[in-house]
């Protein structure tokens, strides 16, 4: 018999802000499952003194509910921003994004705004997402379903 332990967003010690927390804010959806991932998220909800993120993990339902346009797969290979106005920001566009609404990630923004440089931080960011169930552990993945990110 398969054990599961809750995703790590549903951790009482230290709850990311949700989407009905913070209604006006831009959404961070991110793997839930993934230490790495939110690892991430808790980052950058240290990182947000304004208050501008709210966090759901893919693997909520709300995510269904809220973004029927945004697949499990897509939702699997990259995090996603959505902004208030609905626009939607995955991967390496994603932080680039967020570089502009964080102070404390200004520093970076430059970096990431170089002309021509987006081709390289898609890239990186693809190899970085698909080895991070290698390097982090996976916490709630039913059935070994988790198995098809180690191809």
């Amino acid at each position: 018999m398969a054990t599961t332990t809750a995703p790590l967003e549903n951790t009482a010690r230290n709850p990311l802000p949700g989407p009905e927390t913070r209604p006006a804010a831009d959404v961070v959806i991110y793997d839930g499952h993934c230490r790495i991932c939110t690892g991430g998220a808790r980052l950058l909800s240290r990182f947000d003194w304004t208050r501008r993120l709210a966090y759901l993990s893919l693997h909520d339902p709300r995510v269904a509910d809220r973004y029927p346009d945004l697949t499990y797969e897509q939702m699997m290979e990259e995090m996603y921003v959505v902004d208030p106005s609905g626009k939607k920001r995955g991967g390496a566009p994603a932080f680039r994004y967020l570089t502009r609404r964080l102070p404390l990630l200004w520093i970076v923004a430059p970096i990431m705004h170089i002309p021509c440089s987006m081709y390289l931080w898609s890239w990186l960011y693809r190899q970085i997402a698909r080895a991070r169930y290698r390097f982090g552990k996976v916490e709630a993945c039913a059935g070994g379903t988790c198995k098809v990110h180690f191809k």
